[in-house]
């Protein structure tokens, strides 16, 4: 399981992207179907990890919180 943050981008696309995997970021027309690449891409990142030896790194739950902050 893995927290991944949903948001519309500049080219009328969604955005996603999983902060506990660095760099695993997708999108896609709809929010479904941004969420279906982000999930195959989280798998293709936790693969190629454990392909290469490299350890996971773990998703916390613990102390999430999201903020709005106005620049």
């Amino acid at each position: 399981m893995r927290r991944v943050i949903l948001y519309p981008g500049e080219d009328g696309y969604w955005v996603v992207e999983c902060p506990s995997l660095p760099g695993c970021v997708s999108q896609g027309k709809t929010k479904e179907e941004a969420i279906a690449n982000i999930k195959e891409a989280i798998m293709g990142y936790i693969a190629a990890l454990e392909s290469d030896g490299l350890p996971v790194p773990a998703e916390n739950f613990d102390n999430l919180e999201t903020l709005l902050v106005v620049v």
